[in-house]
Parts: structure tokens; sequence; C-alpha cells
């Protein structure tokens, strides 16, 4: 049976079943969406046969720009562009519907298609190339050095960029386990089970697709503020007074620390809501923490989803609670020893889940908490019980087409009401993270932050992501850039990777390279394995000096990011982009990926090869200003390669002409740089127009921007007019919601222009209507101008004036 709706004008769900025999599809209660409606089924196969039917039977609305074509005889279908004609999908006539094999091909124009998506695996290049594959199907193992191999998480989504800049995406709403080649000119679909669920999303624009597509999956959960801090890490701190020398090494350098986080060490023998009794006691641990929230510092800790299986409720207890084999619980093996996994399908393992964490606060309060292990691994070897434990066509797992039970529970087990782990496999990450999203925000009532490293179509509503475990070494570092950038268009744009790396031992250029980089992930922690060199930011002074200032930029630009954290959780779009989002016209941004856009204007360019002095850099066209020294760094009228000085302690950082940076003053804490004065950077385009937002909230009430929420959200503009050689530059705010900054003293102190004529013979200020007398300052060097002094309320209209004669 194949259905074509139009669910909304810019998204196309076509769905291919079997319309005699239930198959497994993704539950409603997984990522809720419309049901298939009846009278948009278009063939049906055995209701009639092909011949009766017209050789071809389209689908389009006119307030639609997609067109659905079903062709019978032989069987595809078509998905095209309305108001241009190009074709976005086209079956061909060799469409496999088996038990549990399902094969579909689409035409793709061999010189016309630019896709990025599909994940997650480690790759050299964010745009796909020809003859990439993808395997789905999620994965422990180490990065460290596998490249194109499938990892910990699964997305069968991917956008295209055809010329011009027209974007679509398309997902494959499937569990099981799949290839995927992309061939240039086709790509291939190779499933092992379920039904072809597939949805398109017209954009046309990429940030439009996100949006759609979002629209669909679930959009983003907020972060809580203090999650955009930097984070610190290592698996072997060996105790509580490890943890207090580590806290105290980051403030005797004065480098940022907003929490430190504990791996499995702090266990009682690796048990889940355990203490380890002689390395991290209650006694010790508590205080500690305790100390931590004083100094506005947080605490997280690790939790893998297998339980000892001594520790678990006794059999007639847990009936339902964790998987099933052959009748009874599956017994695994993790760091523990013998272990159970819960059946997170079962709504009574949620709330057993969720009455352990309570508890488990109710000594350590930790602030978040990250889950780990949660594919879900398992150490143990296997024997086969059924058909389901050999797959008829082996997915190419792990790169050499290792059986699905490697490193994982069999496949044959089972969940709660008798969906096979075959099926659900790749959603035992997202059922663990939102168990626990909604654990922590039970417990606490305030937003929740969890870190996971499974995660499936859908988990951004719950979890941020990192890249797992990674090697200390340097195209690594080049290759994070690649798997943000992808998690930005899978919907879950709090994403990193390991600052210095987690394998291996890294070096102190090498590190100081990295938190240059890192400071600009939109979730930055440093992580690494027990047996490595320490590398805490503050062991090589040079790396501590590189620290410093990058992080010094990243807590200066933190309403910024936040600002960015509520546009992705209204309209998902992602935190950290690729430069063809905001200029999708310029067909030589689609494959740059070693650098990227925080928003849509403050363009990183790190260094990411040893040695280097300079760094080469694409730059856009149009104005680009350092946010280093604020010079004019480039004026284009068409993009270009450009060669940078690549100073030792600093990546370079560039806002576009046309942008309004709303900036804080740095501390050592989120919460310490929130007290402080705003500053707003105006980095005027060539026309003398720049807008900016700003968004404020308290960092940790559950919704963020919810209908009756205290919240505030400010929208900036600036234009300049010339009236006879005066040049009259306007900047303005317009308060479009405000329940949030008026309470509090929030002001903005200074406000710093980028890009105006120079040097002038005069000017003159007015702020709200009355000349400032003694306020501005100008430079001469470098074109940046200055209004100091200020004392403007956020959340209180203002307009300032810049009035130059020349």
């Amino acid at each position: 049976m194949t259905g074509g709706s139009l669910e909304t004008d810019n998204q196309l769900h076509v769905r291919i079943t079997d319309a005699d025999h239930q198959r497994w599809e993704v539950p409603q209660d997984v990522i809720p969406r419309p049901e298939p409606a009846l009278e948009d089924v278009l063939l049906h196969s055995s209701g009639m046969s092909n011949a009766s039917l017209p050789g071809s039977s389209t689908m389009s609305s006119e307030s639609s720009d997609l067109t659905f074509t079903i062709h019978t005889v032989p069987f595809r279908f078509t998905v095209s562009r309305r108001s241009t004609g190009d074709v976005l999908f086209d079956t061909s006539a060799t469409l496999v519907f088996k038990n549990r094999y399902l094969e579909v091909t689409s035409a793709l124009p061999a010189r016309g298609a630019s896709l990025c998506g599909l994940g997650e695996q480690t790759k050299r290049t964010f745009r796909l190339q020809q003859n990439d594959t993808f395997t789905i199907w999620n994965e422990d193992l180490e990065r460290s050095d596998l490249l194109d191999i499938n990892l910990y998480s699964s997305h069968p989504f991917y956008m295209d960029v055809r010329p011009g800049g027209a974007a679509h995406g398309v997902l494959l709403l499937n569990t099981n386990g799949m290839d995927i080649k992309y061939g240039g000119s086709y790509i291939t679909y190779k499933v092992i089970g379920g039904v072809l669920d597939f949805y398109f999303f017209a954009g046309p624009s990429p940030l439009a697709v996100v949006d759609q597509y979002t629209q669909l999956i679930g959009r983003p959960a907020p972060m809580p503020y203090w999650s955009f801090g930097f984070h610190q890490c290592r698996y072997g701190y060996k105790s509580v007074a490890d943890l207090e020398g580590v806290v105290a090494g980051y403030a005797k350098a004065k480098i940022p620390l907003e929490s430190i986080w504990s791996d499995i060490d702090y266990m009682d023998g690796y048990q889940d809501f355990t203490l380890d009794p002689v390395n991290y006691p209650a006694k010790l641990l508590r205080p500690f923490v305790d100390r931590l929230h004083n100094n506005s510092q947080k605490y997280v800790v690790i939790i893998d989803p297998a339980i000892k299986k001594e520790a678990a409720p006794p059999q007639n207890e847990s009936v339902g609670l964790f998987l099933q084999r052959n009748g009874t619980n599956y017994v695994g093996r993790v760091w523990p020893g013998e272990v159970y996994y819960p059946d997170f399908m079962n709504p009574r393992t949620a709330e057993y889940w969720a009455q352990k964490i309570s508890e488990f606060r109710r000594t350590i309060p930790a602030d978040g908490l990250w889950c780990d292990m949660n594919e879900p691994s398992n150490f143990k070897a296997w024997e086969p019980l059924n058909e389901y434990d050999d797959s008829p066509y082996r997915i190419n797992n792990t790169g050499i087409h290792r059986n699905l039970n490697n490193k994982t529970v069999p496949v044959s087990a089972v969940h709660f009401n008798g969906v096979l782990e075959y099926d659900a496999h790749n959603l035992y990450g997202l059922l663990e993270s939102r168990a626990t999203h909604d654990a922590l925000l039970k417990d606490t009532a305030r937003r929740p932050f969890v870190l996971s490293r499974a995660t499936f179509v859908g988990s951004g509503r719950y979890t941020a992501h990192w890249t797992g475990d990674n090697a200390a070494r340097w195209d690594e570092l080049a290759h994070s850039i690649n798997t943000i950038l992808s998690f930005g268009l899978f919907g879950i744009p709090m994403m990193g990777a390991d600052i210095c790396g987690f394998n291996g031992n890294t070096t102190q250029e090498l590190c100081s390279r990295w938190i240059q980089l890192g400071a600009f992930y939109p979730f930055a922690r440093a992580h690494a394995e027990k047996t490595t060199v320490r590398r805490e930011l503050y062991v090589w002074e040079s790396t501590a000096q590189s620290a410093r200032k990058a992080l010094g930029m990243r807590y200066r630009m933190l309403p910024y990011m936040y600002t960015l954290m509520y546009e992705a959780h209204a309209t998902g779009s992602p935190i950290t982009r690729p430069l063809f989002f905001s200029y999708p016209q310029d067909a030589d941004t689609y494959g740059v990926d070693r650098q990227f856009l925080l928003g849509r204007g403050v363009l990183v360019s790190p260094v990411l090869e040893p040695g280097a002095t300079t760094v080469g850099a694409y730059f856009p066209a149009g104005r680009w200003f350092s946010l280093h020294d604020h010079s004019p760094a480039i004026t284009l009228q068409t993009g270009k390669r450009v060669t940078l000085p690549a100073p030792a302690d600093s990546a370079n950082v560039h806002l576009a002409g046309g942008n309004i940076l709303p900036l804080q003053q740095p501390g050592l804490t989120t919460s310490a740089t929130r007290q402080s004065e705003f500053h707003l950077l105006v980095a005027l385009a060539e026309n003398g127009t720049a807008s900016g937002e700003l968004f404020l909230d308290d960092g940790e009430s559950p919704e963020m921007g919810g209908m009756g929420g205290n919240w505030t959200l400010v929208r900036f503009g600036c234009n300049t007019e010339d009236s006879k050689g005066i040049i009259t530059t306007t900047v303005s705010s317009n308060v479009v919601q405000n329940s949030y900054a008026l309470s509090r003293t929030l002001v903005i102190g200074k406000v710093i222009f980028m890009g105006l004529p120079s040097p002038p013979k005069g000017f003159t200020v007015y702020v709200n209507g009355a000349e400032l007398k003694a306020a501005g300052t100008k430079s001469r060097t470098n074109g940046v101008f200055s209004v100091s002094g200020l004392s403007l309320v956020i959340g209180q209209q203002f307009e300032i004036k810049v009035v130059m004669s020349h």
C-alpha cells in the first residue's frame, strides 16, 4: 500500500507498507505525527491491479511547492518542486519490499545535488562525496581511527542544496538497521525491516528545511543557561580530593569553569546510583557539591542504563521493567558485571528510573545527568535464539558486516508489548534520554540538562549530544566540525566534542588549538581517558593563555549564544551552522567545512594543523570585522579565500556586517557574567544597516519563551541616512516581550559601532532625543566608534543617533 499526503504546505509524506500485514513502525508516543489519511492512499496493493490504474496520478496543492506523482507501470514515484520543475526524488522501478528487506533507489542530478546529513559517522567532509556509504545502526565504537563507520546514533535524514540555493530535506522515518549509499547520481536505501516512510520538506532555504523538519520530529529542548559554560571531566578522577584540586587549579589560573563532571569513578563497583565508600563517600562528596553550588558552579554525573543484576528489584517486582529474552530478564555484561537492561518502552520503567534518580539526588544533588553506553552497549557474547539474530541481509555494521548483536543486546530480546529489539534497537538511547529528562524535570522543577551518547530522530527534544570517544589527534580536531554541523541539521543543536581529545596523549599545541575551537562549540567540555596525560586547561601555560582568551570571548558572547538557543527551541535553527545557511546562493560555501558560523553572522576559522602560522579561510561577499580587535578585516564584492595570520593563542573569529551582537563582560562562571553590564556591538553592512536579537530569562525555567512565562525578547535595528553630507546612524530597540528584564537591573552601558564612515569633521550623539555631551569616543585608526557611559535599561525601548558631518 502506497500513500501520499501533503500534511502541510511544506511537508509531503509518502508511505509504502503492506496492506495485508501489520509491520513495525515508529510508535506515535515516541514521535507524534499526523496519522495517514485514508483518502490519501493512491495505490492499494490488494485492492486493484496495476493494469486497472491510470499510468500516473499526481497530488499537488496551489499553496504548496511540492508535487507528488505516482507511476503505476512500472511502479515508481517522483517528488518535484512546482516553482522550478526541479525533480527532488525520483525512484527507480526496482523497489523491493520483503519481510526483512526493503530497497529503494532515487535518481539525483549528478552535477546539481549537494547533500549533507545522514549519520552518525566520522566523515572527512561535511558535504557527502560520491560513493559515500552510511550504515544506520547505533553501535558502541571508539571513534579513534575510524572513518565512514556507523557510531552511536542513527539519523536517516539529509538536506540537498541545489544550484541557486534552494534546499529541501528528506527523512526516512525507520528505526531498523539500514545501509544508505550516495552514488552522486543516485541514493539507495537498503533496510532490514519496518516500512518505507518518507517525509519531504520543501524549504526552500536551509533554515526553513530545519524548521519544517523539527516541526515534525520535535523542537530542540531548551538548555539551561549554565550548560553554555565550560565543563571539565576525566575518566580517572580518583577521589573527591582529585575533583577539589581540579576546581582549585582552574580558579588559580583564572580560567572559567562552570561545572565538573564525574565519570564512572564515583560509583561503588560501577553500579548506577551508588557512591564509592572510600574515594567518593557522601560525607565528602556532598559538602564538595554544596561548595560548588555556593560558588555558582555545577556537578554532573554519568549514569549507564544497565542495572547490576544483584541490585535490581526482585523478579516478582520487576516483571516488565527489563528487556526479556527467552521468557526471562536478559542478562548482559557491562562495567558492573552481570546486568539487566531497563526497558524504557514500558511506562513503569520510566517511573522506576525517575524514583532511582530522585533517591540518588537526595544524597548528591547532581545538576545534570550524562547517559552513556546507551546504544545499549553489552560486553557479553551471545548465542543465537531465533531468525532475528542473523538477518538475511547483513548491513555493513562497523564496516565489516558484523552481526547486529555485536557489542549490544541481542536483537531477539523483547520489549514491552512484544516489540523486538531487532526493530527498536536504534530507539534505546532516545527512550532513556526521555525518561532521564522527565525524571530530572519532575525532581527539580527546573530545566533539565541531559547528555546522551546514543540518539535517534527526535532525540533533540530531550538531550544534548557529543561526538563520543574521539582521539587526541589533529584530524579528529577537524572532523569534529563535520559532526557538530550534521547534528545541527538533525535537530540536536547542543553539540560538542571532547576538547583536547579523549583517547591518547595530547600535546601542548594540539590542546591549545582545540580550546581555541572548542570554546565555540555549543557544548564545550574537556574529557580525557584515565591512562592519558593530564590535560586540564591550566596544565600548560600556553594552553591556559589560549583558554583565557577563547573562553573570555565565549563568555562575552553568552547572551548571543543563549539567544541562539531560544531560536533553536522556537524554530529548530542550529546554533552552529555551515556557511551556506546564511549564503545559500554562494555555491562556493557548500563545501566549506573547516569553518562554521555561530548563528547567522559569527564566523569561526580555527587552526586545524600543527605548526600553522596562517590559516586559509573563505569569506562570503560583504563586510567582515574581527571580533578580537573590531578592525574591518575584509570587504568583498564576491566570496573569496583569504589567508589570515594564525596567532598561537587564538582562533580567527569575525562578525559579518549587518549584525548586532549583544555582549556581557566575561567572568569565571556564567552567573558572574550574567550580572555584568551589556554592550551592543553594531557591525554595519555596506548600506549602513544591521539587526540582532536578545533573549533573556532566568536560565532554568522549564519552558523557554512560552506563553505566560517570564522572559524578555528585544530586537535591535540600525539604519543610516545621508542627507547633504550629514550622515545619521540610528540604532534602536523594539521590545517584543518583557516580563523578565524590567525586574532586574540589566543595562546596556556601551554601544560600539563598526563600519561607520570615517573620519568625520564632527559628530553628535543623541540618546532618546537628548544630546549626550561627554560619552562619545572615536578611534580614527580602525574605524570603531563607541558610545559609553550609558545606562539603557534592557526591556525599555531606546534610540541612539550618531550624527556625523563630512
